[in-house]
């Protein structure tokens, strides 16, 4: 939201989008951004991109690997080439390194103005591709977020603790990080909503899963 600190938004979204290239079931896969401190947002974000080292995790000051297999490349290429086509900026990246022999290994990328028409909006990408979403109204970004098969995290910056807990209590989705891109710990519930999931692991939540109930009712 503008109000936001952006440079905790960066580092949370940062944290969030980039382990393990981007490839975890909670990595952030859109994200929004109010148009009024789009501008600032992406330069900070692009500066902190920059930082990041491609490469095997054999050579020194690697911070970021190769996607699993060319499935995985051709999926995030082909979501990127899509946005492309239909009218979003790559802001940096898009295109898949070379350098290595063997590998499917591919540049950190921003992708702006993308929006409901492209495959990456609806699709997950598991990929170091950052989608940004400009937004002017609050309702519509919240239904915007919700519009997914999927529901297991969602991120909300904001430095309005009323405004977090109002959007929040409206996020579909199990795990909802409040200036906060790393949420998930042992000791706290995990696990989605909608297709994202049945259950949780974790907290004494994940407990019950490996509990037998025994009912028992007593007449006097």
């Amino acid at each position: 939201f503008a109000d936001a600190d952006l440079d905790k938004a960066v580092r949370g979204l940062m944290g969030s989008k980039f382990r393990n290239t981007g490839q975890t079931c909670v990595c952030a896969n859109r994200v929004f951004v109010d148009k009024q401190v789009l501008p600032q947002f992406i330069e900070k974000l692009e500066a902190a991109m920059q930082g990041l080292k491609v490469g095997v995790y054999d050579e020194p000051n690697v911070t970021t690997g190769p996607l699993i297999n060319q499935a995985s490349y051709e999926k995030v290429s082909s979501q990127v080439e899509d946005a492309k086509a239909k009218g979003a900026k790559v802001v940096m990246g898009g295109n898949r390194i070379t350098k290595y022999e063997n590998g499917y290994f591919y540049e950190p990328t921003i992708i702006q103005d993308v929006n409901e028409s492209m495959d990456m909006f609806y699709q997950e990408t598991f990929g170091p591709v950052v989608p940004v979403i400009p937004f002017e109204n609050e309702e519509k970004v919240i239904e915007q977020a919700n519009d997914t098969k999927y529901g297991l995290s969602s991120y909300i910056f904001t430095e309005s603790l009323d405004k977090a807990i109002q959007v929040s209590e409206k996020m579909e989705s199990g795990i909802v990080g409040i200036n906060d891109g790393t949420p998930s710990v042992a000791q706290a519930p995990f696990g989605g909503w909608k297709e994202s999931g049945i259950g949780r692991e974790g907290g004494k939540e994940g407990l019950e899963e490996f509990l037998e109930i025994k009912y028992i009712s007593i007449q006097m």
